[in-house]
Formats: structure tokens, sequence, C-alpha cells
């Protein structure tokens, strides 16, 4: 039978982790963020900082997981080693009808919706380019797992790039940081401010989804056991240290009030800073950012039904892997065609629901792949690993806990 071959090298893995996460919520939820916690500075960057922290958590307890467990499917295969095969058919049909398929979806409505601002179309044709899009990425993946990842690699190198340098320009031209100071502190307390924190980290947890996706791809990794902890301890801190110098810029640029008031906070900030011609910058990046986090799903999800076809708990085709190509064809169509059920379906006034079901659903599988690593290390008890989570074993209990 023809198998999958380890193609990825430490720096695929690590540009996979952060082209995964950087979607369109660094250039869009800032504001609504902002605005949840009552306007508070302070709080809107701990609420950041925090959401950081518990991906850093997770990608370190999964870094053990995929290093002692290099197979193809990933958290998948963590879940039905620690907990059985009914938990891992479970999620494997959740990733494929709502969390993977969901994602790919938002990031392609998202992407037709900023190219109608650089060329105006109508609805219609937004749902056109967004199917568009799924087709394109699917028939990369197709292509070969290689040809994905460097156009994985270069696109996370764009994106990445183009937030380092716009928040360069904003914090060095922006003269709000005076602004800054007197909205630190906390307009709610009690009960009330635990509310507006929590409900403030369902965005941002967004914001940050998908770095759990490279475990996916595990059995096509080049030496799992040191790229795995590397790839995801650096991509952890590379994303937070991103993510909160594009917070500064954006509240440099507009100040906080403003900041609070913007749903597109990054074009805002851009476009009082360097005038409105500056908004189609924003508007590209947000292209190649937002097609490069649906190209980084379809290069990783369909090896989950890769994986539990050949476990016989998905249709079987599925685990034929292409004679010349070496990818698992059937899953990786599968995956594009109802993705693209679901763009379709977004337009009839379900996507918003689409988007929260991914959320919640997804992290409260990605708390049970977590967890597996209590059971997973008893099964191994007296054996050696090759990787082992930092402060164990509150590292995985403090995600697990966050997750739930």
């Amino acid at each position: 039978m023809i198998e999958l071959v380890r193609t990825l090298r430490l720096r695929d893995l690590f540009l996979l982790f952060i082209g995964s996460v950087i979607g369109s919520g660094i250039f869009r939820t800032p504001g609504p963020i902002l605005r949840r916690v009552g306007g508070s500075v302070g709080v809107a960057m701990l609420v950041w900082i925090v959401g950081g922290v518990l991906s850093l958590l997770g990608a370190l307890t999964y870094a053990e997981l995929a290093a002692c467990n290099p197979e193809a499917g990933g958290l998948y295969c963590y879940i039905r080693d620690g907990f059985g095969r009914a938990s891992a058919f479970l999620y494997g049909w959740c990733l494929f009808l709502v969390i993977a398929s969901g994602s790919v979806a938002a990031l392609a409505r998202v992407f037709s919706e900023y190219f109608a601002q650089v060329v105006p179309i109508s609805p219609v044709l937004q749902t056109f380019v967004a199917v568009v899009v799924i087709a394109v990425v699917t028939a990369v993946n197709v292509w070969g797992t290689r040809k994905s990842s460097d156009l994985q690699n270069w696109t996370t190198i764009v994106k990445a790039g183009v937030i380092v340098v716009l928040s360069a320009v904003l914090l060095t031209l922006g003269h709000h940081a005076k602004d800054m100071v007197p909205a630190m502190g906390a307009t709610e307390h009690g009960a009330g401010l635990f509310s507006s924190f929590g409900l403030a980290m369902i965005a941002v947890l967004w914001a940050y989804e998908g770095w759990q996706f490279g475990t996916y791809s595990a059995g096509e990794v080049i030496d799992p056991q040191k790229a795995f902890p590397r790839a995801f301890l650096l991509g952890s801190l590379v994303l937070i240290g991103l993510y909160l110098i594009a917070i500064a810029a954006y509240l440099f640029a507009l100040g906080p009030a403003a900041t609070a008031a913007s749903d597109t906070i990054a074009a805002a900030s851009v476009s009082a800073i360097l005038g409105s011609w500056a908004g189609k910058i924003v508007a590209l990046t947000i292209l190649v950012s937002t097609f490069s986090a649906a190209n980084s799903v379809i290069l990783t999800a369909p090896r989950v039904f890769y994986a539990m076809a050949q476990d016989n708990l998905f249709v079987r085709r599925l685990a034929v892997v292409h004679a010349v190509y070496r990818t698992p064809v059937f899953a990786i169509v599968a995956l594009g065609a109802w993705s693209a059920v679901l763009v379709c379906a977004g337009q009839l006034g379900q996507f918003q629901k689409l988007i929260e079901g991914v959320i919640f659903i997804g992290w409260i599988f990605y708390g049970l792949g977590a967890a597996a690593i209590f059971p997973i290390r008893r099964a191994r008890a007296g054996q050696p690993l090759p990787y082992r989570v930092p402060g164990y074993p509150w590292t995985p209990i403090l995600f697990v806990l966050a997750a739930a």
C-alpha cells in the first residue's frame, strides 16, 4: 500500500504553525475585544497575553504527544490512544463537518469580502470567489505536500513581514501613545469584569486558532522528535510577540477610543497614518493571510480523515494515497468540497453560527487531546520519552481547565 512520505522539515513546521494561526483575526478583532472590556487597554492586552499563554501551554503539551507518536492524524491519534476509538470517531467527524471545514469556509469568505474591496463585485460573485479559493488550495494540496508546504512558507513569510513593517510604521508615526496610560485601568470590576474578560477571550481564541493543525501532518515530518518541540515553542513565542506589537501599533495610530470603535482596525489604522490609499495594502495583506491560512488547514486536516479511514472509522477510500503525488487525494478533495458547501450556506445567514461552532466545539476537543497525555504516559510507563513537556503535570492541567 502506498504511504505518505516524510518531507516537512523544522522550518516548514515552524512556518506552518505561524501560518495556520495568522488569518484575519489580528486584522479585525482587536477593536471589538477592546470594546468588550469597556475600552480598558490594560485588560485588553491581558486578554491577548492570556490567550497566547494558553496556546503556548497547549502547544508544548502537543509537542510531547507528537514527538512520542509521530503518525498522521495527530490530535485524532492522541484522543484515540488516550480515550478510545469512540471519542476519536466523534472528534474526526466534528473536524470534518464543522471545525476544519468551518475554518476553511470562514477564511475563504473573508478572502472574498476583502477581494471585493480591491475589485468591487456583487455578493453572488463574492461567494464564487470564495469557492474558487477553496478549489485552488485543494488542487495545490492534491499536487503534492512539498508544493503545498512551499506555498505555505512563502505566504507566511509575506504576511508576517507585512505585519512587522506596518507595525513599525504605525509605532513610528502614530501620535496617540500618551492616550494609552489613562486607558490602562479597568472600567468594570467583580463579576462584570470576569464576564467581559471571558467573552473577549472567545474572540482571542479565534485569533489564536490553528496551532494544533501541525500535529495532523506528523506522519510527514522529518525528525519529528526534535522538530515539534522546537517549532511549537518558537512558533508560540513569535505569534504572541507579533500580536502584541500589532495591537500596540493600532493603539499608537488611532488611540484607545477610536480603536475600540473600529471593526476594521488594521485598515483604519493604516489609513489614519498613511492616507486612505493605504487601506488597499491591508486588503491585499489579508488576501494573502487568509489564503495562506486556508491552505494550511487543507494541508493538514485531511491527514486525520486518512488516519480514520485506516482505522475503518471513515470511508475507506479516504485512506488512498496518490501513486505519483503521494498525498491523500480523496481526503483532500472531500474536505475542499464540504468547505465549499459551507461557504454557500454562509450566505444564507448561518455563517456567524458556523464560526461560533468552530470555536466552541474545537476547544472542547483540544482540551481532550491535551488530557490524553495522562493515560498515554501511564501506558508508556518505564519507556523513554523523546521530549517531556516542561512543568508537567501543571502545564497540561492548566490548558485542559482553560479549554473546558
